[in-house]
């Protein structure tokens, strides 16, 4: 189902929504943000196993991303929390379970904290410990290493031909997703949804804007879910794992569990394996004891 939100007067974001199948009471929902450049297509695998199991699940479009209106500005954190908080607020949601991938999760991060009221369970997908400034030399390093790549000549057929060779273990689902995170014009060619400027505007918010912060804040039982790349070797995979436990020290209720020989977007190459994990920490959030 396809909701249109509007968070502001001049902007509406699009949210893909699955009612659950058969949701018991005290099922929590479920509000899924992508990351950067991405959608909330990525998300559908994932969210038809949660709605299988009983759970009521929202996937934003941020601004800017998939069918989400998209306004000159407003490309940063704060501005994409306050979105999220605009949309919980008119779908009528409270407790949710909040999992955010990549610098959606450091907008997750954000919003746990600065909410705590509507969020019951964070959980963290490759994301949310986002530092650049930390793993870069400098701005410029890091501009370099994600300034979006040009799309001169591509096609849908030509860039899905890519996914598929990049990502063998992909489903056609995904491939497809990953392709809709663009816009196709009516010759067939792609170009991005997000000007340059935006692009860039995100950048710098994640750049001048880490969740470390925000961790100390949070109270909620979180899960980290961390990518370790293919042919990480014990020491490479040793790195990754104290580095996240230290830049997250300040999570206090924090649990990890990593997914090995994988890649950044796991809920696209691991749907079922992600939907388990986030299955198993909405079920493991206490109930709210009600005045008798």
């Amino acid at each position: 189902m396809d909701l249109s939100v509007p968070v502001t007067d001049d902007v509406t974001l699009h949210v893909r929504h699955r009612p659950g199948t058969a949701p018991s009471p005290g099922s929590l929902p479920f509000l899924l943000v992508h990351g950067m450049a991405s959608s909330a297509r990525l998300w559908d695998e994932v969210a038809d196993h949660l709605a299988a199991a009983g759970h009521a699940v929202y996937a934003v479009d941020l601004r800017g991303h998939g069918d989400s209106d998209t306004p000159e500005t407003g490309y940063d954190t704060p501005t994409a929390v306050a979105d999220l908080v605009a949309v919980a607020a008119a779908l009528g949601l409270d407790r949710v379970v909040v999992a955010g991938h990549s610098w959606g999760g450091n907008v997750s991060v954000r919003l746990t904290a600065e909410h705590p009221e509507l969020v019951a369970a964070l959980a963290l997908v490759d994301g949310g410990w986002l530092e650049p400034a930390t793993s870069f030399p400098s701005w410029d390093a890091f501009v370099g290493a994600l300034r979006p790549a040009s799309l001169e000549g591509a096609t849908v057929q030509s860039v899905s031909d890519y996914f598929r060779a990049i990502h063998p273990d992909w489903s056609p689902a995904a491939i497809e997703a990953a392709v809709a995170t663009m816009r196709v014009n009516p010759d067939g060619s792609l170009s991005r949804r997000m000007s340059t400027e935006q692009h860039m505007s995100i950048l710098r918010s994640i750049w001048n804007e880490p969740p470390g912060p925000w961790y100390a804040a949070i109270a909620v039982p979180t899960l980290l879910m961390p990518a370790i790349p293919k042919g990480a070797d014990g020491k490479w995979a040793d790195r990754i794992r104290s580095r996240i436990r230290e830049t997250t020290a300040e999570l206090r209720h924090a649990t990890m569990r990593e997914y090995r020989d994988s890649e950044h977007d796991l809920h696209a190459q691991h749907p079922r394996r992600v939907a388990e994990d986030l299955l198993g920490l909405a079920h493991g959030v206490q109930p709210v004891r009600t005045a008798r």
